[in-house]
């Protein structure tokens, strides 16, 4: 699924052509991917200029002239390009909006049809719940949040009520990066190594940017481009391999529901997680203490 990178490329490319121009036609077709009436969209997008385009986390943000929202959300596999009207569509196009200059027009494709199209006279409700973003976060309140918090921080990382825009590739690549164990308790994660999570988070996403974005599996953004950021994944689709770091073989599991990859060297070196098992391990064996007692009693 694109996460913050992807979207953010998508959203600088087509700023430009979309900012001050009039939509003159809506053209919508399979219903899957739209979250509002199809009849509505047209009425609240036919002859609206658009005021502005954003990204509030993962999600394309529209504002048109007059207070309309109209937001993209592109799924695992969709598109969002601007094209000269004469070039033929791609395939699985389900939205074509033209633009007052005649020449080109908005186009969102989606083959998988996971992704959303939806348009609203005021703010969504799912965006007044998204958190700050991580580019913008300040670092004390990142470690305040992180820190007090009795969740994992791999789980954390995906939480778009904590952080909004953060997926599985750049979780993985960040905790690497400030050496922490995806499994790690946010709360036990000592202040100096919660601030090198921030600043890494933030160096990974920017780097990211910078190379627009990751394109693994099918994932290719805008007419079909690919970006340059899987080449510098360090642990990200790697599980098996020798860590860049230290040369042991990279861990593979399960957490908060998503393959993760680490290495266990060199979280270790830190002793988040042996800290944590430690103090699981202490607490199994007062509670055997305890029952032993109340038993004799």
């Amino acid at each position: 699924m694109p996460e913050l990178p992807e979207v953010e490329t998508v959203v600088r490319d087509v700023r430009p052509h979309l900012v001050g121009r009039r939509i003159t036609r809506v053209e919508l077709g399979r219903r899957q991917p739209l979250k509002t009436p199809p009849r509505k969209i047209v009425e609240l997008l036919e002859d609206a200029t658009v005021e502005s385009v954003e990204r509030w986390g993962k999600n394309i943000v529209i504002r048109l002239q007059g207070g309309a929202w109209w937001l993209i959300h592109l799924g695992m596999s969709g598109r969002l390009a601007v094209s000269p009207a004469s070039e033929a569509r791609p395939p699985h196009t389900h939205g074509v909006f033209a633009l007052d200059s005649g020449e080109y027009e908005l186009r969102y494709s989606d083959p998988r049809m996971f992704g959303r199209i939806e348009v609203t006279r005021d703010i969504p409700a799912r965006l007044k719940k998204l958190g700050p973003e991580p580019l913008e976060i300040a670092e004390a309140e990142f470690v305040e949040g992180l820190r007090a918090r009795r969740t994992r921080v791999k789980a954390l990382l995906l939480d778009q009520s904590f952080v909004r825009g953060v997926g599985n590739i750049y979780a993985d690549e960040s905790l690497f990066r400030a050496m922490l164990d995806p499994r790690t308790v946010g709360a036990r994660v000592k202040p100096d190594r919660a601030a090198a999570l921030h600043r890494e988070l933030q160096a990974v996403l920017r780097e990211a940017i910078e190379s627009k974005g990751s394109s693994v599996r099918t994932y290719l953004y805008g007419g079909g481009e690919s970006g340059n950021y899987q080449y510098e994944h360090l642990v990200y689709g790697r599980a098996g391999e020798p860590c860049t770091r230290c040369g042991i073989v990279l861990k593979t599991g399960v957490v908060a529901g998503r393959t993760t990859v680490w290495c266990g060297k060199c979280v270790k070196a830190n002793g988040e997680i042996k800290n944590q098992k430690s103090k699981g391990k202490s607490q199994k064996l007062k509670s055997k203490s305890r029952k032993a007692r109340e038993a004799a009693a």
